[in-house]
């Protein structure tokens, strides 16, 4: 049987494993964390993730998508809370389409379950990698609790260990003609729990997503299996009126949360006290290519990991799996042909998974509630509905389809463009109150229209 190692035990390498294990391989996981299903999961750096259609195909394809539904919950809109209190909600799709709240340590301790119940995978836990030689499949780690080394020899190495990929930083980028680029934006993120009623009823709407959004900063909220939220409040680390290096005492923290988040505050006045629960972090986008040399690849954000505002870090991830398999199928299980094959239709992708996540943190936090924006999406929807098979939302088009990134990112640029002439031309607001926007879309679109 071929050995198989996998670096990093996240949802992207969990995944990975039983894939592998069901194609037939020895697999071994070394992660340099410990065992999270041991550890209080809910603690440290979770983002609440939204998984949609990219992510549940993966699933389906090695059959444990009815697993994972055990433990996400529908969001089919994103409910917008403006200062005074007062909420707009926006569909996803259509016909009840919706993304889905997963809990980070939830998914990933589940997926480890599944991993290791499937064919010979092991995990090793506190391992950290510290070498590779990239074109012989070996690779050499050491035990962060007994300080043993280990050399590894195996068939094929797949790095799944995130944005700060040890195998890429120790090897990969040693290479000759190697490109590598770290950006960190302006903005961090602090989360903050929002519990449960005393009854274990939701606080907020449950089916949804909710967004405070504020201009320069925004907070978010998705729902648990607990009846509470986990909220995150992305703001810039300093040099702004609203920073987190402004927000220290707990007077400020108060303050800030009385006069920007009122409706927050209310339903958490104890916010203060639970805001050094987690820790503040940062967020970077990371782009490096080639992704593969010899036996060993780059998968997940240890080769295109993004910032967290379209919701697709992990989706993208999972589509590498579904994407590696397809061509494994293809390729007949010929590795040097298949990660060529791999890396080269994946790069655009993942360049344009990081270009719609930055793009989209600027619609999150000072559109979605502009009135403008509002009508746009309302004037999108319709046109959706009536010409489903014409016109596709960019949004859905990234969510709820398995058109490439790339083919999405910039078809989305060309709809846009072109909504934006025709409601430069007509009052569309006042078309939809007195029942004349159908006949402007049937204007457009009974024909086929170049947009």
């Amino acid at each position: 049987m071929k050995e198989v190692t996998i670096v990093g035990a996240g949802l992207v390498g969990s995944l990975w494993a039983v894939y592998m294990s069901k194609a037939g391989y020895n697999v071994k996981i070394f992660e340099k964390r410990s065992d999270i299903r041991k550890t209080d999961i809910a603690a440290g750096k979770s983002i609440n993730l939204a998984l949609s259609t990219r992510g549940w195909k993966a699933f389906e394809t090695v059959g444990i998508a009815d697993e994972i539904r055990k433990i996400a919950i529908p969001m089919y809109g994103r409910t917008m809370h403006d200062l005074e209190g007062n909420l707009t909600y926006q569909p996803y799709g259509l016909d009840d389409q919706a993304i889905y709240s997963v809990s980070r340590g939830g998914i990933n301790a589940k997926m480890m379950d599944i991993a290791e119940d499937h064919g010979t995978t092991q995990i090793h836990f506190n391992e950290l990698c510290t070498d590779v030689e990239l074109a012989k499949g070996v690779a050499y780690f050491k035990n962060l609790e007994s300080g043993e080394e280990t050399k590894v020899e195996s068939d094929l190495i797949f790095a799944a260990d995130g944005a700060f990929s040890a195998v890429r930083y120790n090897a990969m980028q040693k290479l000759d003609r190697f490109n590598y680029e770290q950006r960190y934006i302006d903005d961090g993120y602090r989360e903050i729990l929002l519990p449960a009623n005393d009854d274990g009823s939701y606080k907020l709407e449950k089916n949804t997503l909710h967004i405070w959004p504020r201009g320069r900063f925004m907070l978010i909220a998705l729902p648990n299996e607990d009846g509470s939220f986990t909220c995150t409040l992305f703001m810039p680390h300093r040099d702004n009126e609203y920073s987190f290096e402004n927000l220290k005492a707990r007077e400020d923290i108060n303050d800030f949360f009385k006069n920007v988040f009122p409706d927050f505050f209310e339903l958490m006045p104890n916010v203060a006290e639970a805001w050094a629960d987690h820790p503040l972090s940062s967020l970077a986008i990371i782009r490096c290519y080639p992704w593969a040399h010899g036996k060993t690849v780059l998968m997940g954000d240890a080769a295109h990991a993004t910032v967290p505002f379209y919701g697709q870090g992990m989706n993208s991830g999972f589509e590498d799996c579904s994407i590696m398999w397809e061509l494994m199928q293809q390729h007949n299980q010929d590795w040097k042909t298949i990660f060529e094959a791999f890396q080269v239709s994946r790069k655009p992708n993942g360049d344009a998974v990081q270009n719609l996540s930055l793009d989209n943190y600027y619609v999150m936090r000072d559109y979605v509630g502009d009135p403008e924006f509002l009508l746009q999406k309302k004037f999108e929807r319709r046109i959706s509905e009536l010409y489903p098979e014409k016109y596709m939302p960019l949004y859905s088009q990234v969510s709820f389809s398995h058109i490439p990134y790339a083919e999405a990112y910039e078809k989305g640029k060309e709809q846009d463009k072109f909504i934006k002439s025709i409601m430069s031309k007509y009052d569309i607001a006042a078309l939809f109150e007195n029942e004349g926007i159908d006949e402007i879309i049937h204007n457009y679109y009974g024909e086929t229209v170049d947009n």
